[in-house]
């Protein structure tokens, strides 16, 4: 007879019994953390380099359903996605803080799971957790982490230095964690229709739609790319994550360096799976690589001078070029017809998932 695992309240523990019982087995990795937890505040030593500080914060219900979002795969999102904004700066990640309200409805067990996903990303990317928070919460889950990265003042990338003839590039392919997620809601709802009672219950089937949902769940930041511009010795002009859509972000550093773009459809990097379940919703590929978002891909800007090293870069794709503020911010359609690039991505504070 198989024994049923017993779950362990929070409050049998307490909010320091918790937050020990958490963080016991956590180990140091960067020789710039002097003190990590268990103290009144983290102590680093960055000597000359700049300090990059980046704060995310996800809320239960709007930012993710746990429904169908594991609390590890979330652990593991919540920190990969501030690391891609150090990266998006063109700093190296080095340690983070975790902040967390939780309701009554999670156990211990639970909240485990949710911190065995921050270790996994702590430990895949050499990153030390070095403190945080917890309160409790009446209506959910929430989840903010602070990352702090380092980089040398000459090595920083902001938004506003595109210029005009350089190249838009971005990393790998856009629109797979948004086609993740309309596939991951059709599939709520059918179950939740087929779980009515009388009704036959239908699991939900994912195969074949592997790449999509781990785009969605288990998004990685590019601090390869960084590591493979830094040893062609290429500096971005600009750059920004994709988090929000690519034209989104692309008006964002437009708006930043006062200038124009052109970008063209056909050299937006779109996966062959995204495209089959983007044609399977009635959705174009290239409006959910444009609007989608949660890619957390990088778009930047490079001199033209420096095309030859990147034209055969692997995941990187030259999709257009920089032009004077006065021509607009245009897509180049497959036909050569020119359209208006505007902001339709993710707003937070007017859009519930």
């Amino acid at each position: 007879m198989k024994l049923e695992k017993k779950e362990t309240q929070i409050s049998e523990l307490g909010e320091f019994g918790l937050i020990e019982h958490l963080t016991k087995s956590i180990k140091i990795k960067n020789g710039t953390t002097i003190k990590g937890i268990g103290d009144d505040a983290a102590v680093l030593d960055y000597n000359n380099k700049k300090i990059l500080v980046t704060t995310d914060l996800l809320v239960e219900g709007i930012h993710f359903n746990l429904i169908y979002t594991p609390l590890k795969h979330l652990g593991y999102k919540a920190v990969a996605v501030n690391l891609s904004d150090i990266c998006a700066m063109n700093g190296v990640p080095r340690q983070i803080t975790v902040s967390i309200a939780i309701s009554k409805k999670f156990t211990v067990e639970a909240i485990e799971e949710l911190y065995e996903g921050i270790r996994l990303a702590c430990d895949k990317y050499g990153i030390d957790l070095i403190g945080g928070d917890t309160s409790s919460s009446l209506t959910g889950l929430l989840i903010s982490v602070t990352a702090i990265g380092e980089a040398n003042e000459t090595d920083i990338v902001y938004r506003s230095g595109a210029k005009v003839n350089d190249l838009i590039c971005v990393s790998g392919d856009l629109g797979a964690a948004y086609m993740g997620l309309q596939l991951l809601e059709r599939e709520k709802h059918v179950f939740t229709e087929n779980s009515k009672p009388g009704s036959y219950r239908v699991q939900p089937d994912f195969s074949g739609h592997e790449y999509i949902l781990e785009r969605q769940l288990k998004p990685e930041p590019r601090i390869d790319i960084i590591k493979k511009l830094t040893e062609i010795n290429i500096n971005p002009t600009s750059m920004i994550d994709i988090s929000d859509g690519l034209s989104s972000e692309l008006m964002h550093i437009c708006k930043n360096s006062n200038v124009g773009c052109k970008i063209y459809s056909d050299k937006i990097p779109i996966d062959i799976t995204t495209c089959n379940m983007a044609n399977e919703f009635n959705i174009a590929p290239e409006t959910a690589a444009l609007n989608g978002g949660e890619d957390y891909e990088l778009l930047f800007t490079v001199s033209l001078k420096e095309y030859e090293k990147i034209k055969n870069l692997k995941e990187i794709s030259v999709i257009g070029n920089i032009i004077d503020e006065s021509d607009g911010m245009n897509l180049i359609s497959d036909d050569g017809k020119q359209i208006p690039i505007t902001a339709q991505g993710w707003n937070g504070l007017t859009q519930n998932e």
